[in-house]
């Protein structure tokens, strides 16, 4: 499921909604910003995994922490999960700035006050948080994050693999940079759900030509 699918079916399909009322915007321009941001986000998590942060994507996918915010939008609008989005923006991103930049890009485009893009965006982040550790299977994380270690010896190590071209870390890299499974050795390691989260839409981002410039900070 891609990442602005998640978002559209969030609290039952009212998230928006949800979000449209509480930041004072139409329904319709909650949807051309979540169409613009909901793969820009899934596009930059993508990007900040092959740049080898794959541990801190995982790390910031693990366990339900934030599924509250995807359960309840009108939470997520709220500074607590403001705050959270914008903790996880600024670990996909870079920096703060690059969210700010960001959120002005998405204003420019869709006519919506910069001051309200810049509340929305932290907020669809925490709810899109929320919903990918919904998504994610626990095990297939830690899998991820083990091998980024080094994890395991004798067996396990011939399993894993020592280094980022064999094994599980092989696997990810090789389906995350569109190599697939053969770059993998043929292993079967369970990402489904993250790579159709982020590759479904990443590549359909209308922000993709701003954000090589933002994350490059």
């Amino acid at each position: 499921m891609s990442l602005l699918r998640l978002l559209n079916e969030a609290q039952d399909g009212r998230g928006l909604a949800t979000l449209a009322k509480r930041f004072g915007i139409e329904e319709t321009e909650a949807g051309e910003l979540a169409g613009m941001l909901a793969p820009t986000i899934a596009s930059a998590t993508r990007k900040r995994a092959e740049a080898g942060g794959l541990d801190a994507v995982a790390g910031q996918l693990m366990g339900e922490r934030e599924a509250g915010f995807f359960d309840d939008a009108a939470r997520a609008a709220e500074p607590e999960g403001q705050a959270q989005g914008q903790r996880f923006l600024e670990n996909i991103l870079g920096s703060p700035q690059a969210t700010q930049d960001l959120a002005a890009e998405a204003a420019g485009r869709s006519g919506v006050s910069p001051g309200i893009v810049e509340q929305f965006l932290p907020a669809i982040a925490a709810m899109l948080q929320g919903g990918m550790q919904r998504q994610m299977p626990d095990n297939t994380l830690q899998g991820m994050m083990d091998a980024i270690a080094g994890g395991g010896s004798g067996a396990d190590k011939g399993a894993i693999g020592g280094g980022i071209g064999g094994g599980l870390m092989g696997a990810v890299m090789g389906m995350l940079t569109g190599g697939g499974k053969d770059q993998a050795e043929g292993q079967d390691v369970g990402l489904g759900p993250l790579l159709s989260m982020l590759d479904q839409d990443g590549d359909g981002s209308v922000l993709d030509d701003v954000l090589d410039g933002l994350m490059r900070r």
